[in-house]
């Protein structure tokens, strides 16, 4: 019996994921009886017991009593007593990529795929649809601001966060897609970076209609080729949709888009040339899909910005502190050049590497990512449950910054608790206070001396 089957009860396990969490509203408000378990206690599922959804600390069989399905997170092991008490009883059994394939194959969803970028381009496309006064559903792996939690059922279709770990977007099957880059991650997944394009050329094979993508990345531009129906975005002249006019400010950006026939004006909230490609992605999208110029326009102005993309939280003694979600490469280099770009001469930087195996399969990428900056301080990893049998840390990355000798004071500070103090000693020369990563790293900023004003 289908996942989707009306008034299913589904017990979603690993549930406190982003991901999860947003296919479990999702099939809530779609109408299953929806519960789920996380191995531990969160805010996540705090919000979710707020949303009536019943959810467990802990992995049990209990859990399934008088469940018809199971889903479950790749963060939850094969050999989980729990899952393995589903199978005993019978009960079907639906992996995230199967769910989501499931899913995408009955409802028309509109996707966006890339590296890096999509939480926030794909909010953007959130904007644009209820702009348009679509009845628009969506998955996501983070709440959209001014909107909504990050999962959320639509009678008007699915606006779809595409996330490529775990292979969790092989079955995805879009009705049209935007795809931001493609560049080197979760290769311990992939194993090469080719495997991996394979994988983003596979998706956009399988979109059944038109795929915009930011053609001004080598990755997106050699994916888009595989396309049915391809629309190229970029800043060069030969581009169908042409970027122009980009004017940023610490507070946002304005550019023009000039496609077939039309022109553009689009005015953002969110500053950095990455967000306006992000942008314009989106926008070539919504028009090639039919919405009005004027709701793309009032949608992308609508966009507040994504939680910890280049999120100003305040002053400290007198310099902008700002935390970001970047933990590749690519993304850290578009912050640093965004800062940059928007009047930051000296930057200091906290990084906290995230992952043990994306730590190493990207070590030779790291140093030049911060070439931008003038002092970085280097966490220890956050290894997001993986093993570490070769006890690496941060420190290896911090080696390589230091070694290519281009960023003025590079030091390593693996407790989290002590930064604050290593900024201090450099504070008086800067103007910028970075704090990059995927993990706990922002609760630095809750520890500054004196806080933030």
């Amino acid at each position: 019996m289908s996942l989707l089957a009306t008034g299913r009860r589904v017990h979603v396990m690993g549930v406190g994921g982003a991901g999860m969490s947003g296919l479990a509203l999702w099939l809530a408000e779609r109408g299953a009886q929806v519960s789920g378990c996380d191995a531990a206690a969160s805010p996540v599922l705090e919000e979710l017991v707020a949303r009536r959804i019943a959810v467990a600390v802990g992995h049990d069989p209990s859990h399934l009593a008088g469940v018809d399905a199971v889903v479950w997170s790749p963060a939850v092991a094969a050999d989980s007593p729990e899952l393995v008490a589903a199978a005993a009883l019978g009960l079907e059994r639906v992996d995230r990529p199967a769910a989501l394939a499931e899913v995408t194959g009955a409802t028309p969803t509109w996707g966006v795929a890339g590296t890096h970028g999509k939480t926030t381009a794909t909010s953007m496309l959130v904007q644009v649809a209820l702009a348009a006064g679509r009845d628009a559903g969506w998955l996501l792996g983070a709440p959209v601001l001014g909107v909504g939690a990050n999962g959320h059922f639509g009678a008007d279709g699915l606006v779809l966060e595409v996330d490529e770990s775990y292979g969790t977007m092989a079955g995805v099957t879009p009705e049209a897609l935007a795809l931001t880059n493609v560049e080197p991650d979760h290769l311990d997944h992939y194993g090469t970076l080719e495997r991996l394009e394979a994988a983003f050329a596979d998706l956009v094979a399988r979109t059944t209609g038109p795929v915009v993508a930011w053609a001004d990345d080598p990755g997106a531009a050699r994916a888009l080729a595989h396309a049915i129906r391809p629309h190229a975005v970029g800043t060069g002249p030969e581009r169908e949709w042409r970027v122009e006019g980009v004017a940023l400010r610490r507070d946002g950006s304005r550019f023009a888009l000039r496609g077939p026939g039309e022109r553009l004006e689009l005015d953002l909230r969110v500053t950095g040339r990455h967000n306006v490609a992000n942008a314009a992605v989106v926008a070539a999208l919504a028009r090639v899909q039919g919405v009005e110029a004027r709701a793309v326009e009032r949608g992308l102005s609508n966009f507040l910005g994504a939680p910890r993309r280049f999120q100003r939280r305040g002053a400290w003694r007198g310099v902008d502190v700002v935390e970001d979600y970047a933990h590749l490469p690519g993304e850290i280099d578009a912050t640093l050049a965004a800062a940059g770009e928007l009047g930051y001469a000296r930057v200091g930087v906290v990084f906290q590497p995230h992952r043990v195996t994306r730590t190493l399969a990207l070590l030779g990428s790291f140093a030049p990512a911060f070439d931008g900056a003038a002092l970085v301080v280097v966490t220890d990893l956050y290894r997001a449950g993986e093993p570490n049998p070769e006890g690496v840390t941060g420190e290896i990355v911090a080696n390589s910054i230091a070694e290519r000798g281009v960023v003025g004071a590079v030091r390593y500070v693996p407790d989290l608790d002590r930064v604050p103090e290593a900024l201090a000693g450099y504070l008086d020369g800067l103007d910028l206070v970075l704090v990059l990563g995927a993990g706990d790293v922002g609760r630095v900023i809750a520890d500054l001396p004196g806080g933030l004003t």
